[in-house]
Order: structure tokens, then sequence, then C-alpha cells
């Protein structure tokens, strides 16, 4: 059995990279294999080869039989076209330097076409870039317009709240003006008061007028008292006050010089 040109998977679960290795036919897919010829990975976009040229267009024409994958893998990096030109030295259809000259110039070509995908790919990316760019920000002065609105309607409704609590105020400036002259003229009157000061002015009412009556009492009293000392002092008004000692032998002294003299005009 021939030996092949085949791949290794590694990697995690939905993200495989390959290596490109030269095994057996007999051999399992990820088991024993003779040499490792280079790398495949196909997330990036273009894909990712590394491939050791001269050992791969080697192996084949010892005669390795490549799988279809890597089949396209040397394609891609132009091992068949060297292998198909070298046979054609072989056959003496062209020389060497004529072999050489065609592949430089298929090389120049493909590395061209492989230049001109990468630049579609990088073009396609920054497009897509802008275009979500544009939407974002679209999205955003959507958002901007939208808090704009609201910022305007809730300005609005406090305007609306600042006009109504002022033509309250006015109303109600209006309605103590009006009731001025009312109370004006109600100066006279009372106002009602509360349960409990009116008690307690009651009360106190009360108290003032017990108070009254007490001292009108007694006034009558001392007014009867003193009607009934009355009679007493005018009785005694005749009784002449005693006078002391001194003061009644001057009065004697006095009387018996007037009697005294009022006998001696006489004898004259």
């Amino acid at each position: 059995m021939p030996v092949k040109i085949r791949l290794t998977r590694h990697g995690r679960k939905r993200k495989p990279y390959y290596h490109i290795v030269i095994a057996d036919s007999r051999a399992p897919r990820d088991g024993r294999f003779i040499e490792r010829l280079g790398m495949y990975d196909p997330n990036t976009n273009p894909a990712t080869i590394e491939l050791d040229f001269d050992r791969a267009l080697e192996w084949l024409q010892k005669g390795a039989q490549p799988t279809e994958t890597c089949r396209a893998i040397l394609s891609y990096k132009g091992v068949l076209m060297k292998k198909h030109l070298l046979e054609g030295v072989k056959k003496n259809a062209f020389s060497e330097e004529e072999a050489e000259k065609r592949f430089e110039a298929w090389l120049k070509e493909k590395e061209s076409k492989i230049e001109d995908k990468r630049e579609k790919i990088r073009k396609g990316v920054e497009a897509e870039q802008k275009k979500q760019m544009e939407v974002e920000s679209r999205i955003r002065e959507e958002k901007a317009q939208e808090i704009a609105k609201k910022h305007a309607e809730l300005e609005e409704e406090a305007k609306e709240a600042a006009a109504e609590e002022s033509k309250e105020k006015e109303e109600t400036k209006e309605g103590i003006q009006s009731a001025a002259p009312a109370e004006e003229v109600k100066t006279d009157v009372k106002e009602e008061k509360p349960a409990e000061e009116k008690a307690e002015e009651e009360k106190t009412e009360e108290e003032a007028k017990e108070a009254a009556v007490e001292e009108s009492q007694e006034k009558e009293e001392t007014k009867e008292e003193i009607q009934s000392a009355a009679p007493a002092e005018e009785a005694k008004t005749d009784v002449k006050e005693e006078k002391p000692a001194e003061e009644k032998a001057e009065e004697e002294k006095t009387e018996e010089e007037a009697a005294n003299q009022k006998k001696e005009t006489e004898k004259e």
C-alpha cells in the first residue's frame, strides 16, 4: 500500500486546525505518521497554509498519493504545477530554465489573485464595519432625539405646572383681598375658639363672678359693722375724754384765774 499525504485533526470543538503529514494508508487518521509537512487552518479568511514545498514535491515524485483536501492545498501552493513542469523537462518538452520561468509567471499570477482576494475581503470587512457604524450612529441619533423629546415634554409639563401654581396663587390672593373688607366689618364679632379655650374662659368667668360676689358680701358686712358702730360713737361724743393730770391742773388753774379776774372786775 502506498503512503498518503493527508490531514490529522487538532484543536478544540468547532475550532479545528490540521497538520499535513505523510502517513501509511493503513494507519488511523490521527495515529502514527512518517513526516509532518506543514499546517492548515481553515478558521481564517483566507485559510492559513504552511507547507514545506520541497519535501512535498519530493514525496509526490516518490509516489505519495494526496487526499482530495491535500490535493487542493498542494495545487493552491503550486506543488502540483512544479511537478508537472519537471515532468515536461524529463520528456524534453522544454528546458529546465523555461520550466522555471513558467513557474515564476504562474506563481506571480497566483499571488496577485490571492492579494486581490485579500483586498476584496479587507474592503468587505471595512464596508461592513462602516455600515455597522452608520447603523449605530443612526440608532444613537434616534435615541438622542427621543431623549430630547422627553426633555422637551418634561419642560413643558414643568412650565404648565408653574403656570397653574402661579394662577392658584393669584386666585388665593384675590380671594384674600376680597375677603379683607368682610373681616374689617366683623371686627366686633369674636372669633370662634376651640372647645378647650371656651371651657377655660367660662371657668375663669365663673371664678371672677364668685370673687366679685364674695367681695360684695365682704363690703356689705363691713358696712353693717360701721353702721352698728356709729351710735356708740355718737353717745360717747358728750363724754369728755379723760385728760392727763398736768392738763387737768392747768385747766383748774386757768379757771381759778378767770374766776379771780371776774371777781376783781365786779369789785371795780
